[in-house]
């Protein structure tokens, strides 16, 4: 019954990540935190393993996007490389912060976050240009935000990457293949935290690395990976805006409902 979870959790993910251009953390993250709470984790770090497992998880289909996007020359490669240091460093700064922060904490920090979300697809909020691009300690400034709140909270970091980009006069297009190729060093970054951090807690445990644990990162990925194209193509033929509010609505409740069992 886990497996058959993991691999529901991975086919939604990977369907929205392509019908909407959202990330599968969003989806990922409250899924395992409810599909692992049979498992005993030790010293109240449920959170903490459904974050981790959410960015390992997030790794295969961040490499399958961000090929996807090089492909159709949709990667501002220049400010790929600006950002990226402060990815990295923000991804890792996150991934010790949330290891301060306790699960009930992190699943307060996760709701507020899903419900803002939710609000942003609902009406449909995009920032218009307003400026250009910051110089590179603005751009490293900008990724050690964007990759910490990501690495904190389990997500790709698309929901903060191309508002971001587009405030700042990046064209639509590149800044969604901007964003999802900033997802891998958020993701692996945000892993390998996740991975150091949860040693000592989790030594032992078997199939477990950190706060990673393996047999939901394979179920996800076996699903998510497969399912994101077929949800590419769905995008094409399905009323996007009304399939936004469903997502919309479903978030909402859902981030309500991390907050209440926070």
């Amino acid at each position: 019954m886990d497996l058959l979870g993991y691999l529901l959790t991975g086919a939604a993910a990977g369907l929205l990540a392509g019908l909407l251009g959202v990330g599968g953390g969003l989806v990922i993250v409250p899924s395992l935190a409810w599909l692992l709470a049979g498992q005993a984790v030790p010293g109240g770090h449920l959170m903490h393993l459904a974050v981790g497992t959410s960015l390992a998880a997030i790794i295969p289909t961040a490499v399958s996007s961000l090929l996807a996007h090089q492909r159709r020359g949709s990667v501002h490669w220049p400010v790929v490389r600006s950002v990226i240091p402060g990815i990295l460093a923000g991804a890792l700064g996150g991934a010790w912060l949330a290891r301060q922060v306790s699960s009930p904490g992190l699943a307060l920090c996760f709701g507020t976050f899903e419900i803002l979300v939710a609000l942003q697809l609902f009406f449909a909020v995009r920032p218009s240009a307003h400026r250009g691009l910051p110089g590179m300690s603005g751009m490293t400034a900008a990724g050690v935000i964007i990759g910490a709140v990501s690495a904190l909270l389990g997500i790709g970091g698309g929901t903060l990457t191309t508002p971001f980009l587009l405030w700042n006069g990046i064209d639509i297009r590149h800044a969604v293949g901007t964003s999802a190729t900033c997802g891998l060093p958020i993701a692996l970054a945000g892993a390998a935290g996740f991975a150091l951090s949860g040693q000592a807690v989790m030594a032992g445990r078997a199939w477990t690395t950190g706060f990673i644990y393996w047999p939901a990162v394979a179920g996800i990925v076996l699903a998510s990976v497969p399912l994101a194209p077929l949800g590419t193509r769905l995008a094409h033929h399905l009323p996007r805006s009304q399939l936004q509010r469903l997502f919309a609505l479903f978030l909402l409740l859902v981030g309500f409902r991390m907050l209440l069992a926070a």
